[in-house]
């Protein structure tokens, strides 16, 4: 659920986003979202689009037995929630992964933008046409890579060099994390993960995951 704050921290955030972005955020309404705050829930009719200034959110699916997959990882300057604006039902669910602020946007509101802004258009066919492109590029990754083969491309996209020769994995995730974004087991991640560490390719810091070298290209 929403958490009603005032409003008086959320200009300078908007003007931290995308120039085309901030007139269309300023037209909602502000509202913050604890950790693990459910934004969108799948399956449901929604007409409001959530514009991120600052925090995290995920979107996902998950089953009936709990198995989960997510889509993506979104920060400030993101957007969610485009594609049940033609009235269907919420193709995936949304949370906040760390405390976050919104500006929320209803339809209507967004078709009053559209009509004073139309290049505005534009820009939701061409997020519309990334978010397709990548959900292309995981479904193919999904078809064709092993466990091993998704987990390289994750982690090697997800590490940046340091001074050291080594690569610095920035984002924070679990082998929980990272079993959703391959769509495979907890334990499958665990017992990569494990042979990695130890022949010396990552090595885990507590917070952070450290690449040494490069990755082998199979397991």
């Amino acid at each position: 659920m929403p958490i009603p704050r005032p409003t008086t921290d959320v200009e300078p955030l908007i003007d931290l986003l995308p120039e085309a972005l901030r007139p269309l955020a300023r037209r909602g309404a502000a509202h913050r979202y604890r950790k693990g705050g459910i934004l969108i829930e799948e399956g449901t009719h929604g007409d409001t689009l959530y514009i991120l200034l600052s925090g995290r959110l995920r979107a996902f699916s998950a089953d009936v037995r709990g198995r989960e997959i997510t889509y993506g990882l979104y920060g400030p300057g993101e957007y969610l929630g485009e594609m049940s604006l033609d009235g269907g039902p919420r193709s995936a669910s949304v949370e906040a992964v760390e405390p976050s602020l919104c500006s929320v946007v209803t339809r209507q509101t967004l078709l009053d933008h559209i009509a004073q802004q139309p290049s505005f258009a534009l820009e939701l066919v061409a997020k519309l046409i990334r978010r397709a492109r990548a959900a292309t590029l995981s479904a193919r990754q999904l078809a064709l890579n092993d466990a091993y083969g998704r987990l390289r491309m994750l982690l090697d996209a997800s590490a940046l060099p340091q001074p050291d020769g080594t690569r610095l994995v920035v984002e924070r995730m679990t082998h929980k994390d990272i079993a959703s974004r391959l769509g495979c087991s907890r334990e499958m991640v665990s017992r990569l993960m494990k042979d990695l560490m130890d022949g010396g390719y990552v090595i885990d810091r507590s917070d952070r995951l450290v690449l040494v070298g490069s990755l082998p290209p199979r397991w």
